[in-house]
């Protein structure tokens, strides 16, 4: 970055005065810091990020300054030439109030080159991730997932020693094959075995893959029982909490079997336990409106039978259906595969984990498999006049979020800012709009931060945005 901007960031930061996901303090009053292994490793595996030298976070965020910018930045770099691959950050100095600052920046690898660790201690225990303001070691599944991409694993293609050629319904599979052979003609001259081993669904020697038990087995489970969906409704807003009655769970069931009939048992058991209201359509019609989006429902959770991963480590994790009073969360083993991010989710073709399960679906008219889910979901949720889903990469899980809470109209900002001239909390200012008090991020970080960044709301207490006693007002012109 420029002197200029790096200026500019100490001044923002400063005013917030807590680290980042993307800023780590380094007082460096002693010279160069011996470990910043962890943070380059970190920021690397992650969004990237940026290392300031010369503000003490222990004395306040105080600006102390560097005393030998050139020494330091020459251990900097030494420091990431021991990083597996080498880490190139960015350096910038600047003069900020007669103090010296330093920084590192630290571009994020791409996914090819990940996980970027520590040659000292080798990838196992030098490889680390960023979550929240701190530097966490990977954990062996984290690795692995990174290695799965850089090596082109085919876990879907794997087989076991349970599992040989009796465990296939033959029926199903002769029914998915003679399909195969309309949809695509110039298959028609292969036998059934090859045309079995050229979709995955066995190996050369005839073994059943994971895919192919997964699509067409006579008992998947057989293979592994958590290879299923845990669905459940929940009695309040958080999991396994006891309601009034002395309830945790609802309903709590085990949908198992191949994939399409689990996306067919996941279905039946949200229509059944979602609120189905009736309404007078403009043309006089009665009309069912479901609590959720038919379409939008199935396609999160026919992405999560799709691109979980069915590697080793994760046969036991089942996907998770859980369904609350304000919400329903689907969850699968796996984050996000490759090169593909959050922001990119729906606006560009990502790498796919289980490609030969998604062309199966796509031959059997389960999936079009033209990355369409992603926009069908946002755009049955708007049509429906819902809170947009929400998407989070978690550490090897992904889980998607659909409230059923309607869309906050766009008088919010006004309301907001009159309500909170007087101090509010953040379980006040959720409840006050209708969102859930108990877990009231998701409105704090869509709503009212983006006022707060804006110069239109503060917090009471500015030097410890986290505060137990932290409250939220609206700043005066």
């Amino acid at each position: 970055m420029q002197e200029i901007q790096l200026k500019r960031l100490i001044t923002k930061i400063l005013g917030r005065k807590t680290e980042t996901v993307n800023i780590e303090f380094k007082s460096a009053k002693e010279g160069s810091p011996e470990k910043l292994y962890d943070t380059f490793s970190s920021f690397s595996n992650t969004d990237g990020g940026i290392i300031l030298f010369g503000i003490d976070e222990k004395a306040g965020y105080k600006v102390c300054g560097v005393k030998n910018p050139d020494i330091l930045e020459k251990k900097i770099v030494e420091q990431a030439k021991e990083m597996e691959p080498v880490v190139r950050p960015l350096i910038t100095i600047c003069d900020y109030h007669g103090k010296t600052i330093l920084s590192a920046e630290i571009a994020e690898m791409e996914a090819i080159n990940k996980p970027c660790y520590y040659s000292g201690k080798g990838k196992s225990k030098g490889s680390y991730i960023r979550v929240g303001e701190s530097d966490l070691p990977m954990s062996e599944y984290e690795i692995y997932s990174y290695d799965a991409f850089k090596y082109k694993t085919e876990d879907e293609l794997r087989t076991s020693p349970r599992i040989d050629e009796s465990q296939f319904d033959q029926i199903q599979l002769d029914g998915f094959i003679a399909r195969a052979v309309s949809v695509k003609p110039n298959l028609m001259n292969l036998d059934k075995k090859s045309l079995v081993n050229l979709n995955g669904l066995s190996d050369r020697d005839g073994r059943p893959t994971v895919c192919g038990i997964m699509l067409f087995g006579k008992y998947p489970q057989y293979l592994s029982p958590n290879l299923d969906i845990v669905a459940v409704v929940c009695a309040t807003e958080n999991y396994a909490e006891e309601s009034d009655a002395g309830e945790r769970f609802i309903v709590n069931k085990r949908l198992d079997g191949t994939i399409p009939q689990m996306l067919e048992t996941a279905m039946a058991f949200v229509h059944q336990n979602m609120a189905i209201s009736t309404v007078i359509d403009e043309t006089g019609h009665r009309k069912d409106v479901t609590e959720y989006p038919i379409k939008a429902v199935r396609e999160i959770i026919l992405n999560a039978l799709i691109h979980r991963d069915y590697s080793f480590h994760t046969e036991n994790e089942p996907i998770r259906l859980e369904m609350y009073p304000d919400r329903m969360e689907v969850s699968n083993p796996g984050g996000l595969y490759g090169r593909l991010t959050l922001d990119d989710l729906g606006k560009t073709k990502g790498d796919v984990r289980n490609p030969f399960i998604a062309a199966a679906l796509e031959i059997m008219n389960q999936t079009e498999n033209r990355y369409s889910g992603i926009p069908t979901i946002y755009a049955e949720m708007k049509k429906a006049g819902l809170l947009e889903p929400q998407f989070e990469n978690l550490r090897g899980n992904f889980k998607v979020t659909l409230y059923n809470k309607k869309a906050v109209k766009d008088d919010l900002q006004t309301k907001l800012l009159a309500f909170c001239r007087k101090p509010r909390t953040k379980e006040a200012l959720a409840r006050e709009f209708g969102f859930d008090e108990k877990h009231p991020a998701y409105f704090i970080n869509n709503y009212v931060v983006p006022l707060i960044a804006a110069g239109k709301l503060s917090y009471t207490i500015p030097d410890k945005p986290k505060s137990k006693n932290q409250q939220i007002v609206t700043r005066l012109p």
